[in-house]
């Protein structure tokens, strides 16, 4: 038996543990669904354990293959730094990237983990702030590149995602019934609070605006109290939240979009490579139709 762990195969495994299923990590690796399923039963049959359950409809992990994710981590990120090493040029130094609170967590995390994994030589730093401050930072060079959720499409290379924005509330709430509303639209510069008003206000309803506050984490807390409402992405709804529904008579707001901005000029070889794997990422999990 062969004691040479395949590379190849512990890269599969865990772009199918990190999208929990064989239909996205296909798409990320550029493999077919096949080649990604008979992938993972050569790399089952090598350890002679079975790494996911496939009973349910998302696969999960089993023990084993829990047991084996950190470890995968650890093997492919010094696979990948070894290759960097004799392959290409060493890119040191840090990127500032912006980023808007609402979208950090849904979209970034997989993208930065393979990146990091590719250049660990390189320190990502997010800044995040709403969008007309970010890009206004980019605008005085504070930041090396932004995204952002914007009422206006940018152009093919530099829009990610279009989605539409949506209210959203705690569960079966009783907020979105009261009088005056009550909506959390952040400070002035949130990107969503001139759309959300201006349908309030072009619907004739009465309403009142709390948690006027920066950080994503109060808004949502007051969510979840069912203190208020809020206008949100529908791709990026926090699990403990859920869109209400239009019969409730509130008035529909318009589609915005995510976003990639850069300078116009000037922009290192490395922020190039980041600002393409933002890309790729959003590619792999929104194909296009």
């Amino acid at each position: 038996m062969s004691r040479d762990i395949d590379i190849s195969l512990i890269r599969t495994f865990l772009a199918v543990a990190e999208n929990s299923g064989m239909t996205r990590a296909a798409q990320s690796l550029n493999l077919t669904q096949g080649a990604v399923s008979q992938q993972i039963k050569r790399l089952e049959a090598f350890f002679s354990k079975p790494l996911f359950d496939r009973r349910q409809k998302q696969m999960q992990l089993t023990p084993d293959g829990e047991k084996l994710v950190a470890s995968a981590n650890r093997l492919l990120a010094l696979n990948d730094e070894v290759l960097q090493l004799m392959r290409q040029p060493e890119f040191t130094g840090e990127i500032l990237l912006g980023v808007p609170p609402d979208i950090v967590r849904p979209f970034l995390p997989p993208i930065l983990r393979r990146f990091n994994r590719e250049y660990p030589s390189i320190r990502v730093t997010l800044i995040s702030d709403a969008t007309p401050v970010l890009l206004e930072m980019l605008k005085k060079k504070e930041i090396d590149l932004t995204l952002t959720t914007e009422s206006i499409q940018g152009r093919q290379e530099e829009h990610l995602l279009t989605d539409a924005l949506v209210w959203i509330g705690a569960p079966n709430g009783e907020a979105c019934h009261r009088n005056p509303l009550p909506v959390a639209l952040g400070l002035e510069s949130c990107g969503f609070r001139a759309s959300a008003a201006e349908a309030l206000n072009r619907a004739g309803l009465e309403w009142v605006s709390i948690c006027q506050v920066g950080s994503i984490e109060p808004v949502i807390a007051s969510l979840e109290a069912d203190m208020a409402i809020a206008p949100y992405m529908s791709q990026v709804i926090p699990e403990t939240l859920s869109t209400i529904e239009p019969a409730t008579g509130l008035p529909a707001l318009p589609r915005y979009y995510i976003n990639l901005r850069m300078p116009n000029q000037g922009t290192r070889k490395i922020v190039k490579e980041l600002a393409q794997q933002i890309r790729n990422g959003f590619a792999m999990r929104y194909p296009a139709p």
